[in-house]
Parts: structure tokens; C-alpha cells; sequence
């Protein structure tokens, strides 16, 4: 696969670090990574955007899915995942993640995280949506995240895990032959480092989350601006079944113009039997699911815009007022809190909700190992499309995916390292081993003068969001989403056409950075949306309200090209090609 050539304007880099191995993200999938690979002896670090501590996996309320109860198989999970997936699901992804996924979580107690238990000592389980049976770990009742992050962030801190924290990533280096070669990134003002510098290794993992940025409410926080995502189409990887968004939908309704992270009101509120219902108090997802609220969510989502749109509501309600004072303290404390901070009690009242932009089903497309389709770069977690969400994700099943993928890729790294240690012993004319970490390491081609990539002004990330939320939300049609094309194209317009005329671009800095990694996804997003012209999973098409499985039972794989148009293809099956060529295995 050749890289594009295409960069973000920057600074070259002003100071280095190498490594075998940069992991990208701090959250379940980069951490996790970090440790097995630290522990297999690669010389690991981790970079972040924010904090430690900070990414998405620490607003993770729900829990952790996997056939963890008695009774439960990995082959009912298999069935439960499928299905959510709407016929999109590799199945062997899939299969992989449930018969690993109970070893997976036990490995992370061993590392220190603190699942509820009951009175015997046995993992409380709950039951979320789509899942015919409990089989959810939880930790302090709602902030499963929360201690997840805590458990592998002191195990990174106590094996003195290098990292670099305040740093945006801002592309991947690459050698002469278009392998991996590390990354570039701007360290936020604290941190180990000051300005723009580069992290050389031979191998990268994306582990930098989703991009509900991109719309202007969403569970995500922050810092979930699709920079992975965008860094991989300029480095030339192949993305998939972006157009598969998943609305949460049960979020905190803050009023019609909120922007931003909205709090989110877990999927386990329902799996403990609160009831979605109108202002009459009518449970209008009764009739539509066998599984009434506790439905996959796109199509609770879908229930919930349509009792709106017939009521001309701005949003709907979660009643969980027979659950009593108690249980909301002990189950439910965090989304309590979260609550009454903004006015509402939910022990004496009906929470007001509406769907919000939660997770990416779609993403880097990566083969089992999590290889991407550029060599030496993978990608695991949000950022990445295994293939085991299809078109609508589980609930409960991405804490999974991180955990099961992250050891699998650090496997594949673990494995690759020791081949090429082998063939350095058995060669040592090619270098001495005190050397070997350089002589792996590969030389990355120079940074270009001059900029690849205008950036766009701050201001331009609020423009993009309205655009996607309008044309490219929960409801999709042609008309909307071709007006969501043309205006986005206009900001491309206009940024490049800036560029080409006086050589003027917007200042590099974090937030134009930002907002042109937003327009880079927002494109790719919009134009795989027009093209599956069907209704699946969270896709939701109102000009193609069926399911066409003759037709669209495929995946959409985009490119991003040199002149930064978008190469769309089709697959012909359900399933993926392969990601890397025979000789590259």
C-alpha cells in the first residue's frame, strides 16, 4: 500500500525518541497493549492526548461483556453479536473476541481491576441490550471505565512505562518503502517534551478512541476528534463501514442547542428495568422489539426518533422511579450525580433523553492480528473496524475488543520483534546486537518543506458538526446527505483554494489541527453514507427504509488519494480482503 504523501502543516520535528513499539492512546486497548508488550521486552511507549487517565474509556458506565455466567457460552455472546451486527459481523473476529473475551478479563483482574461482586464472591453480572442473557461485569455500579482506566494506568506507572502525555499526533512516518517508521506529534505545553518531535519505531498502534466530535452532541469526550482515523487515510490505510455510527439513545437531554460531551444515562439503567416512555407515560417500545428497551440500540434509537417525530417532541423520557432512592445510590451513582448537577432527580423523576453520537462501528480496517493495510501500523480499539461490530456495535462488547485485540496485536509485535532479533544473531554481520534496536528501527523520509495539507481556522470545527448532525445524524436521506456533501466540500474548497492562491493556511496548533482531522472523517463518513443506499444497523436511510442484503451485504472501504479525493470501493462479499500480502506475513 503507498503512502499519499499527504501531511498536516507542522513544524518539523525538534527532538526524538525511538522504540520498538509506540502505542497511541491510553485507554483500555493502548494500555493493555503497552503492558503485553512491555512485558514480552519491547522497549514500549505510550503517547496521549490528554492525561493518562483521560480518554474514553473512563466514561465507560455499562461494563465489560463476556460469558462470564453459569449457563452462558461464548457461542450465545457469538449469536447476541451477530445479530446486533445486522449480517455485517466477520464471524471470525467475532469468534475470536467471545472465546478469548473470559480469559481476557480475567488477565485484567490479575492486573488490578475491581469488578462487583455479590456476597459469595462471584462477578455481579447485568444484562444491557441485544444480550439474551447476563453475562455484563460492572465496577462501582456505573463507573466500570472509570476503574478499568485506574487498574492499567498504576500498572503503566509501576513498570515505568515511558509515556508522553498532552500530545497530539499528528502523522505517521514512514520509510523509504512506505513501512512504518514511528510517528510525528506536538507535545500541549507539559509534558516531557515542548513543540513538534517524532517517536521512532517500526511499529504503531492506533489506540486513540472514536470521533463523536464530528457531530455536535455526543458521549465522547473532548478529545475524540477522529485524529487516528485521519492520520491513517494520509498515511494511506484503508478505512471501513464509517458510515455506521452509533447513536446512544438514551443521553441526558441539556436542551435543543447543546454542544459537546452530553452525559450519558448507561444502557444497565435499562438492563435493570427502567422503561423508555413518552409524556403520557406511555412505554412506547412495547410491540416494536421482542426485546422492548432492551432492543439493540439502533433500533431503540430509531424508536425513540420516530415517537419524537410523531409527537413533535424534543425528546423522550427513562423512567426508573420504582427503582428507590437506594439502588439509584448503590447501582447508579455516577449517572445520579450527573442528574441532579443539572437539575433532575431521578428517584422522584422521569429522566429526559434523546440519542446522541456514542460509538464507531467502522473504522481502520485491520486483519485478526490488528494489522492495518500499511506494514508496521495497527490499529485496535474505536479507531480500529475489526470486523466484529458490523453495523451496529453490542453493548458492552468494545471494553472487549480493546482487551482481546490489544493482546493479540502485542502478540503479533512480540513475535515479529523475536524474528528479527533470530536473524540478527544468526547474522551479525548486518550489525551488533548492542545496535540492534537502530538497525530495526527504520530511517524515515525527510518532513516536506512545505505543506501537504491546509488547516482549517478553529471556528470551522462548529460549522462541521452542525453540517454532520443536520445531514449525516440519526435519520440519513440523499437529499440531506448530499446537502452535507456540498457544504462540506465548500470548507475543503476553500481551505485548499486558500493555499493554492498565497501559500496562506491556518496557524498549526491544536485546534485547526483538530478541525481539519474532523473534516477529513466527516468526508469519509458522508460519502460511504451515500453510497449504501439501505437501512442497516445504525445506518439509517429514510428515501431506503429496507434491508438489502442482494445488494449492500458488503463493506464500503475507503482511500484517501494524493490530490485528497476519496477512492470508494465496494467489496464483493461480506467479508473482508485481506489486509497485507502473502510476502508481508
Amino acid at each position: 500500500m503507498s503512502a499519499t504523501g499527504i501531511r498536516l502543516h507542522a513544524p518539523a520535528p525538534g527532538w526524538s525518541l525511538e522504540a520498538d513499539i509506540v502505542v497511541v492512546g491510553s485507554g483500555v486497548a493502548g494500555l493493555t497493549t503497552a503492558l503485553r508488550c512491555s512485558a514480552a521486552g519491547l522497549k514500549t511507549v505510550v503517547v496521549t492526548k490528554a492525561r493518562l487517565d483521560d480518554g474514553s474509556t473512563r466514561w465507560a458506565q455499562g461494563g465489560v461483556a463476556a460469558a462470564l455466567g453459569e449457563g452462558d457460552t461464548p457461542e450465545q455472546h457469538l449469536d447476541d453479536t451477530l445479530v446486533a451486527g445486522a449480517g455485517l459481523c466477520d464471524e471470525e473476529a467475532v469468534r475470536i473476541l467471545v472465546t478469548e473475551g473470559p480469559d481476557a478479563v480475567r488477565r485484567l483482574i490479575e492486573t488490578g481491576a475491581h469488578f462487583d461482586t455479590g456476597p459469595e464472591g462471584a462477578i455481579e453480572l447485568t444484562r444491557e441490550g441485544g444480550h439474551h442473557r447476563r453475562r455484563i461485569a460492572h465496577a462501582g455500579g456505573d463507573a466500570t471505565g472509570a476503574e478499568i482506566s485506574r487498574a492499567l494506568v498504576e500498572a503503566v506507572r509501576s513498570q515505568s512505562i515511558p509515556t508522553v502525555e498532552n500530545a497530539l499526533v499528528l502523522d505517521l512516518l514512514t520509510d523509504a518503502d512506505g513501512r512504518t517508521a514511528g510517528v510525528s506529534l506536538h507535545v500541549m505545553g507539559e509534558g516531557q517534551h515542548d513543540g513538534v518531535g517524532a517517536v521512532h519505531a517500526p511499529a504503531v498502534v492506533l489506540a486513540t478512541g472514536g470521533m463523536g466530535q464530528v457531530f455536535s452532541a455526543t458521549t465522547n469526550p473532548s478529545v475524540s476528534t477522529g485524529d487516528g482515523v485521519a492520520l491513517a487515510l494520509r498515511a494511506g490505510a484503508e478505512v471501513s463501514d464509517l458510515e455506521f455510527v452509533q447513536f446512544h439513545p438514551t443521553v441526558l437531554f441539556l436542551g435543543a442547542d447543546a454542544e459537546g460531551q452530553q452525559p450519558l444515562v448507561s444502557e444497565a439503567v435499562r438492563g435493570e428495568g427502567a422503561h423508555l416512555v413518552d409524556a403520557d407515560g406511555v412505554r412506547f417500545m412495547v410491540g416494536q422489539h421482542e426485546l422492548a428497551e432492551l432492543a439493540p440500540r439502533d433500533v431503540v434509537a430509531k424508536g425513540i426518533i420516530r415517537r419524537m417525530q410523531e409527537l413533535g417532541a424534543e425528546h423522550m423520557y427513562l423512567d426508573a422511579r420504582h427503582f428507590g432512592a437506594e439502588m439509584w445510590e448503590n447501582r447508579f451513582p455516577t449517572i445520579l450525580a450527573a442528574c441532579r448537577a443539572h437539575g433532575i432527580d431521578p428517584v422522584t423523576e422521569p429522566i429526559p433523553i434523546s440519542p446522541a453520537a456514542h460509538h464507531a462501528s467502522g473504522g481502520v480496517r485491520t486483519d485478526p492480528h490488528g494489522r492495518t493495510t500499511v506494514p508496521g501500523l495497527y490499529a485496535c480499539g474505536e479507531v480500529a473496524c475489526t470486523g466484529v461490530h458490523g453495523a451496529n456495535r453490542l453493548a458492552s462488547n468494545s471494553l472487549l475488543e480493546g482487551l482481546v485485540y490489544a493482546e493479540r496485536i502485542a502478540a503479533d509485535i512480540a513475535s515479529r520483534h523475536a524474528e528479527n532479533e533470530h536473524q540478527e544473531n544468526e547474522h551479525p554481520e548486518n550489525g551488533h546486537p548492542e545496535n540492534a534496536l537502530h538497525a530495526r528501527v527504520p530511517a524515515p523520509v525527510s518532513h516536506p518543506d512545505t505543506p501537504a495539507h491546509p488547516l482549517l481556522p478553529p471556528e470551522a470545527r462548529f460549522v462541521i458538526q452542525r453540517v454532520m448532525t443536520e445531514g449525516a445524524g440519526v435519520l440519513r436521506s440523499a437529499d440531506s446527505l448530499s446537502e452535507a456533501a456540498a457544504r462540506l466540500a465548500r470548507i475543503h474548497a476553500e481551505a485548499a483554494g486558500a493555499l493554492a492562491e498565497d501559500g496562506k493556511t491556518a496557524e498549526p496548533g491544536v485546534d485547526t489541527w483538530e478541525a481539519t482531522n474532523l473534516l477529513c472523517v466527516a468526508r469519509v463518513l458522508v460519502a460511504a453514507a451515500q453510497r449504501r443506499e439501505e437501512t442497516r444497523g445504525c445506518h439509517w436511510r429514510e428515501d431506503h427504509a429496507d434491508r438489502d442484503d442482494a445488494t449492500w451485504r458488503r463493506h464500503i472501504v475507503v482511500r484517501l488519494n494524493a490530490d485528497r479525493t476519496l477512492a470508494l470501493k465496494t467489496t464483493e462479499t461480506a467479508d473482508f480482503p485481506p489486509t497485507t500480502s502473502p510476502q508481508e506475513k
